[in-house]
């Protein structure tokens, strides 16, 4: 069974970050101590001043130990943010009891296995936005999603499934009921895409929430025997049919920090 590309997921950097000050060399030798600058010169700043700016020009470093092994889709640049649209996933104390019992047993074959912290269905890649591009994104958003109506749908189907660079893997659910409608939505996603000149979604796409991830390509221990046993957990565990289904109820866009929500009639 091949595993479906997945959304890749970056962290994204901040038009807030600091500026660094111009640097200012020290004056020309030569004037006498107590001497006041001739007009139009800049008074000679101190090399312990100087060297709280050091590097601050060539941007952050990408460390991936501080974020869990994970390497970013594209690298970071000041004023650009990395933006993402999707149906977010409330989850209850059943959905996780039901998360908790598969973790467990897939943690057996890959013990690097770590859960999800929110939940969503992606209706976009991760794209790059300008900050000055993030309010007409979203209004534009907001204009083509403004008429569509809440619907129900089913994630129930155990699926392993890897980022595009296949240097992350996820275990999800994915949606088996409700299909065409995450297709209706993707389909004006796309078209607000295109408008910004970035890339549209992926051609056929798998819908499914995320449930588990880790670094690297695990698709080999986890595809074959893994894969049943977990879909069988999912089958005996009780009232999974009630409880894998669920409204989407709005979208909600993440550009950066900053998150846009936009409900569904």
């Amino acid at each position: 069974m091949s595993a479906a590309p997945l959304v890749g997921y970056s962290s994204s950097g901040s038009e807030d970050e600091a500026e660094a000050g111009d640097r200012v060399r020290p004056g020309a030798e030569g004037r006498s101590r107590g001497q006041s600058p001739l007009p139009g010169q800049r008074l000679p700043v101190p090399d312990s001043v100087l060297r709280m700016f050091a590097g601050t020009e060539e941007g952050p470093v990408d460390d991936s130990a501080q974020h869990g092994g994970r390497v970013r889709t594209f690298p970071h640049e000041r004023g650009n943010w990395a933006s993402h649209v999707y149906v977010p996933y409330e989850a209850g104390e059943e959905f996780l009891d039901l998360l908790d019992a598969l973790l467990c047993h897939a943690q057996t074959y890959v013990p690097r296995l770590v859960r999800m912290e929110t939940f969503h269905l992606s209706l976009s890649q991760s794209v790059v936005l300008r900050h000055h591009w993030i309010l007409p994104f979203v209004q534009a958003l907001k204009d083509r999603v403004a008429s569509f109506q809440r619907f129900c749908f089913t994630a129930d189907q155990i699926k392993i499934y890897t980022n595009q660079e296949k240097t992350r893997t996820f275990v999800g659910l994915e949606v088996t009921s409700g299909h065409a409608h995450f297709l209706d939505l993707v389909a004006e996603v796309d078209r607000v895409m295109e408008e910004f000149d970035l890339s549209t979604f992926y051609q056929d796409p798998s819908f499914h929430i995320s449930l588990a991830w880790c670094v690297g390509d695990a698709r080999l221990q986890m595809e074959g025997p893994c894969l049943q046993e977990l879909q069988g957990i999912v089958d005996e565990f009780e009232d999974s049919e009630m409880l894998l289904r669920a409204y989407a109820e709005q979208i909600r866009c993440k550009s950066g920090n900053k998150f846009f929500s936009m409900p569904l009639k």
